[in-house]
């Protein structure tokens, strides 16, 4: 993981680096906001140390202009300025963490390992949210082309498990039968109702309790098809 540490005072970039890197850190220095703007846009950035009174740009503007690119690594003010406000603002901003002058290396490299877990963590969620959607008692693992209903593996065929995702991947959305084709059959040029309604047919055999009176695949007559769920009444 890379730290990049950002302050005017070359002792203090000296002292974090150092120690840091004998901490297994790899380290990139900054000795203002500009120098360390122009890292952080082109490396691999794991999370920032920032000084507040930097020349050029300042710790508070960098923060905003690195929020505004939606840049989201963690960030640590560690600064001599401790006035409450000061806080406040560094917060407000969407600081991660901060730390005042005169500090403890210790206090910090923990609170560094505590930001640097969360955020491993977030991005995991992020992820597996990716991977998974839910929609009711519905399930379906991307990744492992699998459905579940209230955890249990549904059987379907590749057109059942491609429609299937197409609705939760859009939940409420209303769709023609011809959007549903070009969407799993790839065709914008013919579209047979007949394929669309046994597919239909198919799906909610598999997917509800009682096909006859769906919860979840809804006829919208004239129209087409949704997913659409309320819930057990």
């Amino acid at each position: 993981m890379t730290i990049l540490v950002a302050d005017d005072e070359k002792d203090i970039r000296n002292l974090l680096k150092i120690n840091f890197e004998e901490n297994g850190y790899s380290v990139i220095t900054a000795e203002n906001g500009k120098v360390a703007l122009d890292i952080i846009q082109k490396e691999e950035i794991s999370l920032a140390i920032f000084d507040v009174m930097m020349p050029i740009i300042d710790g508070f503007n960098l923060l905003r202009l690195i929020r505004e690119k939606n840049i989201l690594i963690p960030i640590i003010f560690l600064t001599a300025r401790d006035d409450e406000m000061d806080k406040v603002l560094g917060l407000g901003l969407r600081a991660d963490d901060y730390i005042s002058k005169p500090f403890s290396f210790s206090e910090l490299l923990a609170r560094v390992k505590a930001q640097l877990r969360r955020n491993i963590d977030y991005t995991k969620e992020k992820k597996i949210d990716k991977k998974i959607i839910k929609y009711g008692e519905l399930v379906i693992d991307k990744e492992k082309c699998c459905a579940y209903k209230n955890s249990n593996f549904l059987e379907l065929g590749a057109k059942e498990f491609k429609l299937l995702l197409y609705f939760m991947e859009n939940p409420e959305k209303v769709f023609t039968k011809q959007q549903l084709y070009r969407a799993i059959w790839s065709d914008d040029l013919y579209y047979d109702d007949n394929t669309i309604m046994v597919h239909i047919s198919r799906l909610r055999s598999k997917i509800e309790d009682n096909p006859q009176n769906p919860k979840y695949l809804k006829t919208i007559r004239g129209i087409g098809y949704k997913l659409h769920y309320l819930g057990d009444s």
